[in-house]
């Protein structure tokens, strides 16, 4: 039995087939249909909007698809069915034959979306948010995958279009083709386009939707990935106070939940039980409401991902600050600080000592600090001796007494001794002291705590393995590139879990043992 993955890899390469620079969009078409959420595409004229509709209905087996271009004279008539004459006439109901039109279908694409009518505007919320047609008096169960919509432009700014904005959760800016090699191969291939043949058994058939969509419900949502919107939330709100009202990048509620749904559905086609760091890349797709925010966006999820993926769910910032305390409160215990004072030579421009002397018995009384250095204990050398403008007035025989800082110098056949003027400076010296054998055990039994804490979160990063999973390697959706960054973040973690040590003293003092 064909994986899910390996099938919709497949189903993926033969939708893109003959396609420049549209892979991105056509695999998050196919996701959201997958995933049962609307995606909107804009972009001008001639990019491809309505191509990525029209081959994506070829990837089911058995359903119908539903493509109208909105004007602002189109009727819900154009869009839902005519009115049914025989039913107003026979039995007076108001009644549409909707079969053909867009509650019939399984794909529907509505391009220039926002010249839709308040009316058709209605009928779509309820669709989408129900799945259910009111044709007159009737509720009808419409199977609707998925709604996609394009617009060459930004719904108005007026509050009529902003509940049908919210529902289109995937946002996809399509421009030309860029590369050159791309638009060289577009404008030569002589291929129609339009024309995808996929074999029936390739494609997915509506049961088979249907026991997905069960399944895709089944996905687990790891601590890592609930700290990561939390996050990605957080740092949005902190976008918005210093953006302002204008700029600000709205999400709802009922927008995180569906994004949930959406990231579940990508576990899932990548043959996963549950949802990994690859996958939230995806909401990059499902935040924006203007394209200059798109690149904010991107920034936010990276730098969250990045920064707290693994981190804040391994709680690396709390047994980092459990050491430090830990550390603080041993020092504490068996440190004394001890003040003690020490004689130091005192230096001038940090090129000179003084001699100290009670007369004046010879010109100089300053010799350089590296001379003094070299003067030795056992045998006399020349030193120069300097004047009050540091010049140079003598060179003498020195020795340097058993006082290190004294010295013995010879002037016309006399000896002298000498000592180095000198200051005294208070000095801490850390003094150990032995702890109590009742504090030694306590301690014991909290490092043992705290090695154990260690490994197992050593253990539960391990369990990811994201060196060995392909779905950091390889995700359907995502770009590869991407998951450099999720690496990053693994690899910053398992290297904090093996510097985070209990302190030094404990292992030196010996006062008890860490099993």
């Amino acid at each position: 039995m064909i994986k899910t993955k390996e099938k919709i890899e497949g189903l993926v390469h033969q939708l893109c087939e003959g396609l420049y620079e549209r892979e991105e969009v056509m695999k998050l078409a196919l996701l959201a249909t997958i995933a049962g959420e609307s995606i909107f595409l804009l972009g001008p004229p001639g990019v491809g909007k309505s191509l990525i509709a029209r081959r994506l209905k070829n990837a089911f087996n058995g359903g119908k698809s539903f493509e109208y271009l909105m004007t602002k004279f189109s009727t819900p008539d154009e869009v839902f069915g005519p009115i049914s004459i025989k039913k107003l006439k026979e039995e007076d109901k108001y009644e549409r034959l909707t079969s053909e039109y867009m509650p019939g279908a399984t794909i529907v694409f509505l391009d220039e979306i926002w010249k839709a009518s308040s009316s058709i505007q209605n009928a779509l919320l309820t669709i989408i948010n129900e799945r259910v047609y009111r044709n007159g008096e009737q509720e009808t169960k419409v199977d609707i995958k998925s709604i996609l919509t394009a617009s060459n432009e930004l719904p108005p700014n007026n509050a009529s279009f902003g509940p049908l904005w919210d529902r289109l959760l995937i946002r996809f800016q399509m421009n030309g083709v860029k590369q050159r090699n791309s638009f060289i191969k577009l404008i030569t291939d002589t291929k129609d386009v339009y024309d995808v043949n996929i074999p029936a058994e390739n494609q997915i058939n509506l049961d088979e939707l249907s026991e997905w969509g069960k399944e895709i419900n089944e996905v687990e949502v790891p601590e890592e990935v609930l700290n990561t919107i939390q996050f990605i939330r957080e740092k949005i709100e902190n976008f918005n106070e210093k953006k302002g009202q204008e700029e600000a990048i709205e999400i709802y509620d009922r927008r995180w939940k569906k994004i949930i749904r959406l990231l579940r559905t990508s576990a899932y086609l990548n043959d996963r039980k549950q949802i990994d760091l690859m996958d939230c890349f995806l909401m990059v797709h499902c935040l924006w409401n203007t394209p200059n925010q798109i690149e904010p966006i991107k920034d936010i999820v990276s730098e969250v991902i990045r920064k707290h993926g693994y981190s804040v769910t391994l709680k690396l910032g709390m047994i980092r600050k459990e050491l430090e305390a830990f550390e603080e409160e041993v020092n504490q215990e068996v440190y004394v600080n001890h003040i003690i004072e020490e004689k130091l030579p005192k230096d001038y421009d940090e090129t000179y000592y003084q001699v100290e002397k009670p007369n004046n018995n010879f010109e100089g009384k300053y010799l350089k600090i590296n001379d003094f250095n070299k003067i030795s204990t056992d045998e006399s050398q020349i030193v120069n001796f300097y004047d009050d403008e540091f010049k140079l007035v003598n060179r003498l025989q020195t020795i340097k007494e058993k006082d290190e800082f004294s010295l013995s110098v010879t002037h016309n056949s006399q000896t002298y001794k000498l000592g180095i003027e000198t200051l005294i400076k208070e000095k801490k010296k850390r003094i150990f002291k032995k702890p109590h054998k009742l504090v030694s055990a306590f301690w014991t039994e909290k490092a043992n705590q705290l090695t154990t804490f260690i490994k197992d979160q050593q253990q539960k990063l391990n369990s990811f393995t994201p060196g060995d999973s392909d779905s950091l390697s390889f995700n359907l959706f995502i770009d590869e590139k991407l998951s450099k960054i999720v690496l990053a973040n693994y690899n910053e973690a398992q290297q904090k879990l093996k510097e985070y040590k209990l302190c030094p003293i404990i292992e030196i003092t010996d006062t008890f043992s860490v099993t």
